[in-house]
């Protein structure tokens, strides 16, 4: 009863995202790795690149410091005791079977604003620098990718209220990256910078909690497309309980502007995968094969695109996956088409 009032009632009212998706960021320095306060206990970094070239199609950064407590981001099987002090990291591409996922600890393995590291996890992940610029590395078996990324003052806000922010900012990186005797040379291509800082129950409890009793969102998927050099869209489906708690369209420009549709946004779910995916303990999940995405405006049709799953699923996004999708439709009335890159979790179809 406490949970479906949390979703039904108190969220709805204090989250200020829509809003401050229209205006530029000016709170950089909340971008810290303890949150910057005591009632923060998970903190996340991401960095996403969509739309490189075959083989590679995309690759993630996917950070998380301190268990979250929610039924989708827990790999219970992981957490450290106490739970507060793990940290996962996931980074991926499409290619052959490029895939690393790992648990930490905070205290033992990661590092975070030690002289001109920003947060580092063991030998596999450095980000270096501050707002705007930053640098990272990344380093696991024969994976190697440096990276300068600049930041915009463009932000995509998916949650602003006291106990959670989590945003994106546009970005545009440069650098190399070489995996299986393979280089790629990637030159002011848009990706994403991301965080989020939230509160956890695990700040109360070292016990492991069960599913239960966790925050009940269930449902998340979250992609990004670079439509041209210059335009990118963030979709996103979060539910809980069958709720909606955020569906919608980000758009924003590398010229600064920036819009957000969230009245007539829809996500249909064509084919899922013959066979559904099963995680290391064992737990399984009906992931998409085909998908659809339409969003309409006042103006009219905004987008409307089918999309087909073209990369191995890779596991490690909390208790779901990462892709690659291949799309094509219309956007804002023209032809489009090209690459997009998904992530995507259902607890609720389990």
């Amino acid at each position: 009863m406490i949970n479906r009032a949390l979703v039904d009632g108190v969220l709805p009212q204090i989250d200020h995202a829509v809003a401050a998706s229209v205006e530029p960021f000016t709170v950089p320095e909340i971008m810290r790795p303890d949150g910057g306060g005591k009632r923060y206990g998970m903190v996340h970094y991401g960095i996403f690149i969509p739309g490189l070239p075959e083989p590679f199609r995309y690759c993630n950064i996917m950070t998380l410091l301190g268990a979250t407590g929610t039924l989708m981001m827990d790999n219970d099987y992981l957490l450290r005791d106490p739970p507060s002090d793990t940290a996962t990291f996931l980074c991926s591409t499409a290619e052959g079977d490029d895939h690393h996922y790992q648990a930490y600890s905070i205290a033992n393995d990661c590092r975070r604003e030690e002289g001109d590291v920003l947060v580092a996890f063991g030998e596999h992940l450095t980000i270096t620098g501050c707002f705007p610029d930053y640098q990272v590395e990344v380093a696991y078996e024969d994976f190697r990718l440096t990276l300068a990324i600049r930041c915009t003052n463009t932000v995509s806000w998916f949650v602003r209220n006291v106990a959670y922010d989590h945003f994106s900012l546009l970005a545009f990186c440069s650098g190399t990256l070489t995996r299986n005797g393979q280089t790629l040379e990637i030159q002011d291509h848009p990706c994403t910078f991301e965080y989020a800082r939230s509160a956890s129950p695990y700040a109360l409890t070292r016990r492991v909690i069960p599913d239960a009793w966790k925050l009940p969102a269930d449902f998340f998927t979250y992609q990004i497309i670079n439509l041209t050099d210059d335009i990118q869209l963030l979709l996103t489906d979060v539910s809980s309980l069958g709720r909606p708690l955020f569906k919608g369209m980000h758009v924003r420009n590398r010229s600064g502007a920036a819009a957000i549709h969230v009245d007539d946004v829809s996500l249909e779910v064509l084919e899922y995968q013959s066979q559904p995916a099963q995680a290391p303990d064992g737990k399984t999940m009906r992931l998409p094969l085909r998908f659809r995405w339409r969003v309409g405006s006042a103006e009219g049709e905004e987008l409307d695109i089918e999309c087909r799953i073209v990369s191995p699923w890779r596991f490690g996004l909390g208790r779901g996956y990462t892709a690659s999708y291949a799309f094509e439709g219309r956007y804002q009335g023209q032809p489009c088409s090209g690459d997009g890159y998904i992530e995507y979790i259902d607890c609720a179809g389990q």
